[in-house]
């Protein structure tokens, strides 16, 4: 047993993890991030990066370094239902220096916040080690316990333990809080598909007689998403894989050709679509953001960015004191009350949109045509910059304090 002393650990080198992990060193702060795996690269993680965020890597100062990675620039947002193309969102009047959204690949982003990282010595990053449980006294929460890759175990004290491993959170449950489902009526099967030359960059989601196919321009392929009623995976599976080579041949506008890169269902991942919030993220000594405190739906691809936003208002919270040893229950509930009204107001949207436009899609034997809102988008394409600022900005758009701003490395 090897036992560490800090004063922040946090569960999971996510974008909320490491976010909060760079932000909270940057301001002084002693902070040990566990990540159980043995690097970032996993498939079909959440890679839109929002102009919410991107303001957020501009106030730091590393927006320049940031967009040096590969990424494929979004402007606006446009789809087809049936037969009609429609504008949804316009970012380039949002009031930011990146008017777009970036699409990155996460593992680009998190290597890149570790990378960071590094530069500030109160800093430490332990891959391929995973939080199993919370260490409690006295009915606070003063460390984490966590195993190594090799079975070894190892134990961290810490002032305050923040919960960012995601929304199957081990430590969430550990800490005895309280998960609040609002349900989801759909699943996303995740797949590449090959690009042409020739092909239009243009992200956009297609609604059809049944279906709904999103398609993310990735450079030299396209990042795809159909959807699918909730629970219909092993109806689709048994089906066999050129019958869904075919319904994607229906949907989209790839021929059969590229199709054949879905060689087996081991090139289609299934994202299990949630939604869920805890109704209290904290507890003495104890924490939950990002997808631990509020799993969100792939809808609008916030993801990222609300847990991107949730690290900013903890260290802005959480900073001063954990340098000053001062950290208290009211601190941990300041974080949640200022998160917790953007979260609520993104998933009733969600859950609006799943159950007026989503789940009604995949109900349908005809082509749908565009419903009253979009029409009126086409009609005053001013009005396209509401649902660009909702996304591109959010409900409560959090800024770094200047103090971590302004912080030397």
């Amino acid at each position: 047993m090897t036992t560490f002393k800090t004063e922040c650990c946090i569960a999971g080198g996510g974008p909320a993890g490491l976010m909060a992990g760079y932000l909270l060193a940057r301001a002084g702060v002693q902070v040990i991030v566990l990540e159980k795996h043995g690097d970032f690269l996993r498939d079909f993680r959440g890679d839109t990066v929002h102009p919410s965020t991107l303001d957020i890597m501009d106030e730091l100062g590393l927006l320049d370094r940031f967009l040096k990675l590969p990424h494929q620039k979004v402007e606006k947002l446009t789809g087809l239902v049936g037969d009609t193309p429609v504008a949804i969102a316009d970012f380039t009047h949002l009031p930011v220096r990146a008017k777009y959204i970036a699409l990155m690949p996460q593992w680009d982003f998190l290597n890149f916040l570790a990378e960071e990282g590094k530069r500030y010595p109160g800093f430490d990053v332990l891959m391929k080690t995973e939080a199993t449980d919370v260490i409690e006294a006295d009915g606070t929460v003063v460390g984490v316990r966590a195993r190594g890759d090799d079975g070894t175990s190892r134990d961290i004290l810490a002032d305050v333990v923040i919960a960012a491993d995601g929304r199957g959170s081990v430590l969430r449950d550990r800490a005895g809080l309280t998960v609040e489902d609002l349900g989801a009526p759909m699943d996303a099967l995740w797949f590449k598909v090959p690009a042409h030359p020739d092909d239009s960059d243009q992200t956009m989601g297609r609604f059809g007689a049944g279906y709904i196919l999103v398609q993310l321009f990735r450079g030299d392929y396209w990042q795809c998403a159909y959807v699918i009623p909730k629970g219909a995976l092993g109806n689709i599976q048994a089906k066999g894989i050129e019958a869904f080579r075919d319904l994607i041949f229906e949907a989209g506008p790839f021929d059969r050709e590229r199709l054949k890169a879905i060689r087996s269902w081991d090139d289609v991942k299934l994202l299990t679509v949630r939604v869920d919030r805890l109704k209290t993220w904290y507890r003495p000594g104890f924490l939950a953001i990002g997808d631990a405190a509020h799993a969100m739906s792939p809808i609008g691809g916030v993801g990222v960015n609300l847990a991107v936003q949730d690290a900013v208002a903890a260290a802005n919270q959480l900073a001063r004191p954990l340098r000053e040893g001062t950290v208290s229950v009211s601190d941990l509930e300041a974080v949640q009350t200022r998160r917790m009204f953007p979260t609520r107001v993104i998933q009733a949207i969600q859950v609006a949109a799943q159950n007026n436009i989503i789940g009604p899609t995949l109900r349908l034997k005809e082509k749908p045509t565009p419903p009253f809102a979009l029409r009126l988008m086409q009609r005053f394409p001013v009005l396209r910059r509401i649902p660009a600022r909702v996304l591109g900005l959010g409900v409560r758009r959090e800024h770094v304090a200047e103090f971590i701003r302004h912080a030397k490395g």
